[in-house]
């Protein structure tokens, strides 16, 4: 994984804590989010991402999201060392997973800079 990507998703997640401790929950998944996009090529970060977002559905009470993210833990770490996994899918259990979304510019750059490195 590039240290570039690396650095995004890092940040990203770090966002995404300093939102959930200031009691933002819609915020912080908002970042897990964009960290998911980040990291989705990486079974490492992929797999790390959804099991934050199953910890955000704990500590959320959110039953949808906890089922999930356990079906999506599975998914990102048998799938994605194989390359299968949906590009742009922002990884919550509010969109399917295995459906290809478009990735919003800003993280679009950072994972077209990341190709060119």
């Amino acid at each position: 994984m590039n240290q570039l990507i690396e650095k995004h998703i890092e940040n990203e997640i770090a966002e995404a804590e300093k939102l959930a401790a200031a009691g933002d929950a819609a915020g912080a998944f908002r970042h897990l989010e964009r960290a998911h996009v980040l990291g989705q090529s990486s079974t490492y970060h992929h797999t790390r991402i959804h099991w934050l977002m199953l910890k955000h559905g704990i500590r959320e009470r959110d039953a949808k999201e906890i089922a999930g993210q356990v079906l999506r833990i599975g998914g990102a770490a048998t799938k994605t060392p194989f390359g299968i996994y949906p590009k742009g899918n922002t990884g919550g259990a509010n969109v399917s997973p295995i459906k290809p979304m478009p990735i919003v510019p800003d993280l679009a750059k950072i994972l077209a800079e990341a190709e060119r490195d």
